[in-house]
């Protein structure tokens, strides 16, 4: 191969490669031009600046070698002084580049060998490139194949213009693909490799469970209906929830279809698995009964803060609602997102008995009472002596067989009983080495101080310099990637988050670290806040009472029009 060979087959070679890899010409051609010019530099020497051109239309090859006038010369073989920069031309300055036309010689073979590499490394890395983008724009859809081979249960697609692999656990479980079959999957990853861009497929992803939907039906793909969450045992069941923007149609019926047909044809692409469908709702509660399906639930107790809910069933739906190997309620919790504690009512009721019964020996303990008037107080849903010392005496009064005498008499044993816990609680704080501000600071109970205390808070200083989630805690993800409760030095609901805020505020006003100006205008800001939000509030309240009264008008009209009058037949 010559430099000086025919312009015309440089342009017939660079137009073959780019149609047949599907790639730019010009990219082509700039392969070559690095080609020819690493064999040039073998040809004239290796510390010659020498570029290389190939013009697009006519195939013109250019070799040059370039020299840059400086100021001062560290390499001779690319730089010129500005006089010898002038001897050539008189109207050179620094940074002028001179350019030496070399003529075209003839490849060795060694050269010929090395510009074939070059040539078809960068045309590799083109097509990498090419492949990368085009199947990047296509992540998330999906992908029609057929399968090229199957290794160590790895299957192989050739997906046309590459190759995806489905990993073995991103198959179907019994489903047996072979060389030829034709297949469909999502693909969920595109990742940029050295030997080139990876195309991970799916048929076990839920991704790929809502694209067949959107695919089967229209009201999906036009947005009518949104899939809002999907968890899959994959080949065996799932569970998806749908919500629907229009009022008039309804999510579940549309993705079922007409017998069955829509949901019918996404079950036989996933080789048989089972679809409960399940209408999503706003309200966490409401969404969790929906997931559990086909089990009724009696009772479902929600914690916000660990994203934790306890679902009470009967006995006889406990087996539904857990499914066989769990797979049921593993399935909804994955779909609503919240850690599901299944029990029974029975063993519900029996968690409530052991309650009432430890507030009994509670009750009789702190207040020196008999066990039917601590079992009676407790019935009557108090749960601490706390509530007991400082209840309202009407509130005793309304229980059958209480007078203001035994009211009184309850309530003074209850507060000597909690000025001997303080008592003593300040004493173990004293021992922790807690200090008096922050023991009697505002919001600080006996409780509170000794807690403190076994978490080696002792100052002033030690407490300004807390953050809210130590007090109150804070959600943080586990292993697998799920966010879990880590509890705060406090045990949960004795103090909000603003409530630890502003708590923490007051302390650092306390040890000097902040103004109290600062102090002030954060309780203005929530004053003002709190004022805005009552206020919305009764206009909401005055906009249902005007609805309500004009609706109260509207019947009264009716009722009170004249009937109309009566003719004989």
């Amino acid at each position: 191969m010559g430099v000086s060979a025919n312009k015309l087959e440089i342009l017939a070679i660079a137009n073959t490669l780019a149609a047949e890899k599907q790639i730019d010409k010009l990219i082509v051609l700039d392969a070559m031009a690095e080609a020819i010019q690493k064999a040039a530099r073998s040809r004239y020497g290796q510390e010659h600046d020498i570029r290389v051109t190939i013009d697009p239309k006519t195939g013109e090859t250019t070799i040059v070698r370039v020299q840059t006038v400086v100021e001062e010369v560290e390499d001779p073989a690319h730089h010129l002084t500005l006089d010898e920069g002038r001897a050539m031309d008189s109207e050179a300055e620094i940074g002028t580049e001179f350019r030496e036309v070399l003529p075209p010689f003839e490849f060795g073979r060694v050269a010929a060998q090395t510009a074939k590499q070059v040539i078809t490394g960068k045309v590799r890395d083109a097509e990498r490139e090419r492949q990368f983008e085009e199947f990047k724009d296509k992540e998330g859809q999906i992908i029609n194949g057929i399968v090229k081979r199957v290794e160590h249960g790895n299957i192989i697609v050739d997906l046309g213009r590459g190759e995806g692999i489905i990993r073995r656990n991103d198959g179907l479980p019994r489903e047996n693909l072979n060389a030829g079959d034709r297949v469909r999957a999502i693909l969920y990853k595109v990742s940029r490799e050295q030997k080139g861009p990876q195309l991970f497929l799916s048929r076990a992803h839920p991704s790929f469970m809502v694209a067949l939907f959107s695919q089967e039906v229209p009201e999906v793909y036009e947005g009518v209906i949104e899939i809002k969450a999907c968890s899959r045992d994959p080949g065996s069941r799932a569970k998806i929830g749908v919500l629907s923007n229009d009022a008039s149609v309804d999510p579940v019926g549309a993705c079922v279809g007409m017998r069955g047909a829509r949901v019918q044809a996404v079950v036989s692409e996933l080789q048989g698995e089972k679809i409960d469908i399940i209408p999503w709702s706003e309200d966490e509660a409401t969404f969790i009964v929906n997931a559990l399906q086909p089990a009724e639930v009696s009772k479902v107790v929600v914690d916000e803060d660990e994203e934790r809910v306890e679902v009470v069933v009967e006995e006889s739906q406990f087996p539904l609602a857990i499914g066989r190997r769990g797979q049921n309620v593993r399935l909804a919790s994955q779909l609503t997102g919240w850690q599901i504690d299944l029990t029974t009512e029975a063993q519900d009721s029996e968690r409530r008995q052991k309650e009432f019964q430890e507030r009994t020996a509670l009750f009789m303990r702190a207040l020196d009472a008999d066990e039917m008037l601590a079992q009676l107080l407790a019935s009557e849903g108090f749960e601490t002596i706390e509530e007991i010392a400082y209840v309202d005496i009407e509130d005793f009064a309304s229980i059958d067989g209480f007078d203001e005498a035994v009211a009184t008499e309850l309530q003074t044993r209850a507060r000597e009983y909690l000025d001997l816990l303080a008592a003593a609680l300040d004493k173990k704080r004293k021992d922790l080495g807690v200090t008096d501000d922050v023991a009697f600071m505002d919001g600080v109970t006996p409780q509170m101080s000794v807690r403190f205390g076994d978490e080696g808070i002792k100052t002033i200083d030690d407490l300004a310099g807390l953050v809210p989630d130590d007090l109150v805690g804070w959600k943080e993800p586990d292993a697998k990637g799920k966010s879990r409760w880590q509890p705060g030095i406090l045990p949960k609901g004795e103090m909000t988050r603003d409530g630890a805020e502003l708590f923490i505020l007051r302390a650092r006003v306390l040890a000097g670290w902040v103004e109290a100006e600062v102090l002030e205008e954060e309780l203005a800001k929530r004053a003002a806040e709190l004022e805005a939000a009552e206020a919305e509030f009764e206009g909401e309240l005055d906009n249902l009472e005007a609805a309500e009264a004009a609706f109260v008008d509207l019947e009264g009209t009716s009722d009170d029009s004249e009937p109309a009058p009566e003719t004989d037949e």
